[in-house]
Order: structure tokens, then sequence, then C-alpha cells
């Protein structure tokens, strides 16, 4: 039976996860319910995890149904079988074997399907990052799961190759592993202290290279390391400390459960010196996000996962270096570069919170029940403002396609242009700001029946070509979880690219930038909306644009709401688009003022008064120093800025209306 889902009714899957038994582990399964999946999840009854039985408690999670095992490897154990055909007897949209490929549990839920002549789409999980090649018959079981796959989803880039190299059809999509940002967040200090205070978290085993760590010490004189977690190489952990003379400067502290997200808030460095070998390597780096996620900066091995993990939020060393391991934790004494880290440390680890791993689950889900070539084309919403010369270039490459036009003048030559296009023209009725006149195209989309398809919004100085908006379609829908997409973009006749993608404003970034070290923030953030393909599955979940924003920091405002939601952020530079910077505009100081009143709003919104408040202060410095230090242009700026930022009034007021 072909289990598929129909309109009107919730999406049915059935997950089966060994590792169910773990509580804190099951967020996944209770964000992918908030988001309207109708899930049930089988675990096993007992499990060994991190050196111990965990008894499944079953708390209030109604969706959990405990089955016994038989065998105690991840690979090798099978569930009992009377309870899985009680379950593979029900009707199913979606089987997502969250088991290794190779597992002798896939291969029996596989081969119970088949004696059921269940045909329900499955889908597999893999974090295998080493091509390992088995014996029969565990080669011929992991062959067949990979050919009769619907999809995979892994936790490593390597992993996903793997998979693609031992025959699975379809490009699996990474999604990693979840962490709870309300439990694991910052701690009260704001610099590296003296001593510095480094920290481990792991097990205790040769293969996560603590040694390498304890020989780094050696090199950090004014440094303390603390370390938490047991393995069988604790003792010769405890000799070398004292055969290296820093026994005074370590404290082992053991396995601390409940009391891990205090430990990462004392600390000023988190190292993870793990060590590639024949038969290991990390297969993604939990503690990594946990120590990002507590404000904490990651000095890692480049081994494994874990590059993928850290990103550019992060340092990373080879491995089995001491030397090279203890430069690398020395660099977080400088006060600016910590700070720095830490804030892409914490925008970094978003991607990594429950809700943004549901958001990716559930898109993953979504594409392999309506694939690719069943989504429709983008809808077009352009804002246009004045006379409409340049929206005919912006209209000429995009003749077949659905367009939605919001004329903010109420131009009757706009009116003709855009239907004589074929478009569909909103007379906006007054000049409405960027943020509510989408607001208005979206609900007349919905209104008119194409609310279905992603909205690549255009600006009317802005031109792409209809290639180039398909293969923007792709990289949206490439990989779970991305909200928005924009690609390269140029001036017309020009070669040299605009900046696109911008860390998102923060008052540590406000002064960052007013004290010239704004290259030191290299945190992830937004791309700017002159072309912007959102996802409809994303509007649908963040909402609409905040209307407050009449021009600016309105579509910054909405990736920021985006990824607090789960989702992430994409730029996209395989593909180009033109735009002519300010094209609309007439008015300079209209344009400026509306810009950084939005910039102040956008603080006051997301960072409360004193963050609007910080903002100010560091701008005025900023601006002070460019008075003093700059010439031209650059001083002229910085004067219109002071005066600016030093007038009275409620920081982050919106002015409305204006010749833009």
């Amino acid at each position: 039976m072909d289990q598929r889902p129909t309109a009107g009714r919730s999406l049915r899957v059935l997950r089966v996860a060994h590792h169910g038994v773990v509580t804190a582990w099951r967020e996944r399964e209770r964000e992918l319910i908030r988001r309207g999946v109708d899930l049930t999840l089988v675990s096993a009854m007992r499990w060994n995890e991190g050196g111990r039985d965990v008894e499944l408690d079953f708390g209030a999670d109604g969706f959990v149904r405990g089955v016994g095992t038989l065998g105690t490897h991840p690979n090798g154990f099978l569930y009992d079988p009377r309870a899985l055909w009680r379950f593979l007897g029900q009707g199913w949209d979606l089987i997502d074997l969250h088991e290794e490929p190779c597992a002798l549990a896939t291969a029996e839920i596989l081969a119970m399907m088949r004696l059921r002549r269940n045909r329900t789409p499955v889908v597999l999980y893999s974090a295998q990052n080493i091509h390992k090649r088995y014996p029969p018959p565990i080669r011929w079981f992991e062959r067949t799961a990979l050919r009769v796959a619907e999809g995979a989803y892994v936790c490593n880039v390597e992993a996903g190759r793997i998979l693609q190299d031992k025959g699975l059809r379809h490009r699996p999509w990474l999604i990693g592993l979840g962490t709870d940002l309300s439990v694991f967040r910052p701690g009260p200090h704001d610099a590296p202290r003296s001593p510095l205070r480094v920290g481990y978290s792991g097990r205790l085993e040769t293969y996560k290279g603590v040694d390498v760590l304890l020989r780094a010490m050696a090199h950090l004189a004014d440094a303390e390391l603390s370390i938490a977690g047991e393995g069988p190489q604790r003792s010769h952990l405890v000799e070398l400390a004292a055969t290296l003379g820093i026994e005074q400067r370590v404290t082992f502290l053991g396995h601390l459960g409940a009391d891990l997200p205090a430990f990462y808030r004392g600390l000023d460095v988190l190292a993870v010196p793990s060590l590639p070998t024949k038969s290991w390597l990390e297969q993604f780096g939990r503690v990594v996000v946990e120590g990002m996620a507590s404000g904490v900066p990651v000095v890692a091995s480049r081994s494994g996962a874990l590059p993928d993990v850290v990103g550019e939020a992060g340092v990373l060393v080879e491995p089995g270096d001491p030397k090279k391991l203890a430069d690398g934790i020395g660099l977080l004494r400088d006060r600016d570069r910590w700070a720095a880290l830490r804030a892409a440390g914490l925008e970094h680890c978003r991607q990594y919170s429950w809700k943004a791993v549901a958001v990716q689950q559930r898109a993953f889900y979504d594409s392999v029940l309506e694939p690719a070539a069943a989504r429709s084309d983008p809808e077009v919403v352009i804002v246009a403002y004045g006379p409409p010369d340049a929206l005919r270039d912006a209209l000429t490459p995009l003749a077949s396609w659905s367009i939605t036009v919001v004329d903010n003048s109420s131009l009757p030559a706009t009116r003709s242009l855009v239907e004589g296009a074929g478009g569909h023209y909103i007379d906006a009725g007054a000049n409405l700001g960027f943020g509510a006149a989408v607001n208005r195209a979206l609900a007349s989309l919905r209104e008119r029946g194409l609310d279905g398809a992603d909205v690549l919004l255009l600006n009317p100085d802005a031109t792409i070509e209809a290639s180039a908006i398909h293969a923007l379609a792709e990289a949206l829908h490439e990989q779970p979880g991305i909200a928005c997409v924009a690609p390269r973009q140029t001036e017309p006749g020009r070669s040299r690219a605009d900046l696109v993608q911008w860390p998102f404003p923060t008052p540590l970034g406000a002064w960052l930038i007013a004290l010239g070290l704004g290259r030191l923030d290299r945190r992830p953030g937004f791309v700017i909306g002159s072309i912007l393909l959102l996802n409809r599955d994303a509007i649908d979940d963040v909402g609409s644009f905040d209307e407050r924003f009449f021009l600016y920091a309105e579509e910054t405002d909405w990736q920021k709401r985006a990824v607090e939601a789960g989702w992430r952020i994409r730029y996209f530079p395989q593909v180009t688009g033109t735009h002519v910077g300010a094209g609309t505009s007439t008015d300079e100081t209209v344009r400026s003022t509306l810009f950084h009143s939005s910039q102040l709003a956008y603080m006051r919104k997301h960072y409360g008064v004193l963050g609007s408040v910080a903002t100010r202060a560091a701008v005025v410095v900023g601006s002070l120093l460019r008075v003093v230090a700059g010439r031209g242009e650059t001083r002229k700026a910085a004067l219109w800025r002071l005066r600016f930022y030093l007038r009275p009034g409620v920081p982050g007021r919106i002015p409305r209306g204006g010749n833009v």
C-alpha cells in the first residue's frame, strides 16, 4: 500500500530511532509535532548512552512507543518483530528510519515492509563518515536499503558523499544535530580572564585527543584547564598532567550531567582536540554547539565533521599538534578577537537549535513527498515608486512570469506598463513603504489563490534572467530549512560585485564598526532585499514584513525572525543579477534619514532601549573619530551622522513618507 498524503490531512510519520530513550533528544520530535506532523516515535526500551544504561522515560511524550531490543551494538541489534509488525500495518505517509543503512534493524524493518507489501516511502539516516566496506550479508542489506530509500539525511557532509558512492539514488540532505539553546546560554563575563579558563567536555578516550590538550597546556603558563567527562583514559591523563608538571592547573571533574551548562558558562575557551583514526572520525561535535551557545569561543581540530560545524565562528588547528593547539587557544587572549568569536558563535549555533533542526526535517519530509519538479515557479513581487523607466528593464527578462507590482506612486504610466506586460497591478493609493507594500502583494496572492509558490522580491531598479531565477529556486530547496536566497549582484555594465551578505546588526557590531574593527565581525547574517527569493514555507512560518519599517531594515528584521524560528539564510553567488544602488531614490538626505532611523528601530525592537542607546553611542563615537581624521565626503557624511544621532527624541522612532 502506497501511503501518500492527501489534501486536508496532516502528515503522518512513523519515526524509528533507538536513541529515543534519552528524553532531551526527543525535542526534534516535539518540534515536528508543533509544526503539524502527526508523528509516532518507536524507541528502544533501554539503551546504553555515554557508558550507562538509560531506561525509556515516557514523561509527557505521548507520541513515544517503547519496543524491546535484542543486541547492544548500534548497527547490530534487532527490534521485537511483533511490535514492528503492528506499527507497519498502520497507515503512514512516510517512514523515517533513524538507523544506519547498514544496521540490522534497518534490514529487519525493510524485510517486514516487503512481507506486508507496504510501499510507504522510506527515508534513511547516516552519520558514518568513513567509507567502510562491510562483509556479506551486511553489504547486501546496506545496498538494498540505499536502493529502495526515497531519500536520506546526514549530520555531516562526508556521510552524504559515502551514501551516494554506495548507491543512494537521491541527493542527501544535511541536517545537524539539535541543541537546547534555552539550557545552553551565555554566562555573565564578556571578556577573557587571566588566567585563561580552558575547558574540555567529552569521553576520555585516546581518539578524543585530551593528551594533546594537556601537552598544549604545558605551553600556556597563564591558563587553567577543567576536564568534564569520564572514560578509560582518565588515570593515564592524570599521570600525564603530573609528568608535565601542570597538575596544579588541571582539574578532572568527571561526568557532570545536569551541571554541564554551568560548566560551559564558567569557561573562556572550549577545546575540542579530536584525532582522526582509521576507524573513527568526529561525526558531528555537539559540544561545539553547546560551547558556542554558552558564549564560549571554540578551538577545534580540523578533523572529521568539526570544520563543518565550527565554520567561520571558531578557530581550527591541525590535529595532534600540541604547539598549534596552544597557539590557537592563545589567540583568544586578545579581547577583540575573543568578543568577535563569541558573537559569531552565538549567531552560528542558531542553525542547530531544535527549532532549526525541526524546520529542516519537515522541509526534508516535504521534499520527499513533493519532488522539486512538482513545485510552481516563484511569484515575482515588485514594489514600484517613481517613473516606470527602470521598471521596464526589470520586466523585460520576465515576459512569461507571473508578476505582481504594487505601485506606491499610483502612476497611470506604471499601470499601463505592468498590465501591458501581463502583470497584476495594485494601486497602493499612497506611499506605503516597502514592507507594507510587500504585505499587500502577499495578501493579493492569497486572494487570487497564488500563495502556494515561493516569492521573488525584485526591486524595480534590479534585473535577473529567468534562468537565474530557476537556479535560485534550486539553491533555495537544495538543503532543508533555507528561508531565503540572494544572488551575486553587480551594477549594470560592471563586473565588480556589490556586498550582498552582511552580519545582523547588533550593538557590539556597531561598536566594532565605530572603532574600525568591523572586519572582525565574521558572523553569518542577512542578505540584501533588492533580489531576494523567499521560501513560501518560511513566509507561512515567520509571517509578513513588519510595517513599522518604512524603508530599510524590513528584510533584515524578517530574516532575523526567520533565523530565530530555526531557518537559515543563503547567499548564492553562482548566479548574478544587476542592481542600480539607490536607483529609485532622488534625495540623499531623506534616504539617509530613513536608513538610520530604521537601524535604530531595529536595535530597539531586538535589543531593547538599551541596545538602541548603545548603538547610538557607538555611531556618535565613530562619527567623531571620522570628523577628526576624515577628509572630503567621509568627513561630510560623519558630520551628518553626528547631527542626526545627537538629536533629542526616542531612539528608533521611524519617520514616514518622503521622496524615495
